[in-house]
């Protein structure tokens, strides 16, 4: 019974910041604008760039249709975009947590009958959820935009897509769950959202390949969860297109080579990390920062 009751008042608290956050329409728009315009910025500004780089990665001698070299860009540029807003966003969307520490609701909520524990939990589900209806909608637009320029992921790889998206907006979710537990005043949200911002996409690899960075550093950076967020996204978004290279007569050494160098592939300290072992990464992180966020929530509960 008392399960049942505090199930309740779970699924209440869940509704109560769901609505919050999205009845706010100008944040809901900045938290869906940043990832469009990142998209937009990529399509029309990076795009040549990116496709001069897959073009010269094509043999000499081999042909490729345009319609795959252009879907395979927009496939990379979906992969890195997907990838950084899952924890851009979720650090975003985490504002309903900290405005209520600043304005007194978390008081009111911790004087009534809910368990702190379900607060907390309910600030998780909501932001978890909300961080996920925003990247779905991403996807769909940049699915509309690869189906114009050149459409070429199957149903298994779109299906994985979905689980990628969720495994990474669980991973951001977590993530932002314990960094802004300690923040108590709009100036920390700000400067928080801004640092991630700016940095997680380049330190991730989403922004630029890691073959472009020097070995030393790119092994750094491999060492960091949050790549193989990026790296489980670009083999799904990528596989159907180099099959698409392979069927078009380009060498398996060069498709290999494409996979490398525009991490597909992952290589730390010489050693090439396959993709179930990016996952096994990446949702054991979540396992870890769900201990510590657990750990936060009964600390906090302990004080009170």
């Amino acid at each position: 019974m008392t399960a049942t009751v505090e199930c309740k008042k779970l699924i209440s608290l869940v509704s109560r910041n769901t609505k919050c956050y999205f009845k706010d329409k100008f944040t809901f728009f900045i938290s869906l604008i940043t990832p469009l315009i990142l998209l937009v910025l990529f399509v029309t500004f990076l795009r040549n760039v990116y496709l001069d780089s897959f073009n010269a990665a094509i043999p000499e001698g081999f042909e490729v249709d345009d319609k795959i070299l252009n879907g395979i860009v927009g496939a990379w540029l979906m992969s890195s975009v997907l990838s950084v807003s899952a924890v851009t966003v979720a650090f975003s969307s985490n504002i309903i947590m900290v405005t209520d520490k600043i304005e007194g609701s978390l008081n009111d909520f911790q004087v009534s009958p809910a368990k702190g524990t379900t607060i907390s939990v309910a600030y998780f589900i909501s932001n978890f959820f909300v961080t996920f209806i925003v990247l779905v909608i991403i996807m769909l637009l940049g699915h509309i935009y690869l189906a114009c320029v050149g459409w070429y992921i199957n149903v298994g790889d779109a299906f994985m897509i979905v689980v990628d998206i969720f495994c990474c907006t669980l991973f951001g979710t977590l993530l932002a769950g314990v960094v802004e537990s300690f923040i108590k005043n709009q100036g920390g949200l700000s400067a928080v959202a801004t640092l991630v911002s700016s940095m997680y996409g380049f330190i991730c690899g989403a922004y630029m390949p890691f073959s472009q960075f020097s070995e030393g550093l790119r092994d750094i950076l491999c060492c960091l969860p949050g790549t193989y967020g990026v790296g489980i996204m670009r083999n799904h978004y990528m596989n159907g297109y180099l099959t698409a290279f392979s069927d078009a007569g380009i060498p398996a050494d060069a498709v290999e080579g494409i996979k490398t160098g525009f991490d597909a592939n992952i290589t730390v300290f010489g050693t090439q990390i396959q993709l179930g072992a990016m996952y096994g990464i990446l949702l054991g992180t979540c396992a870890a920062l769900l201990a510590a966020y657990v750990a936060i929530v009964i600390i906090k509960n302990k004080k009170k």
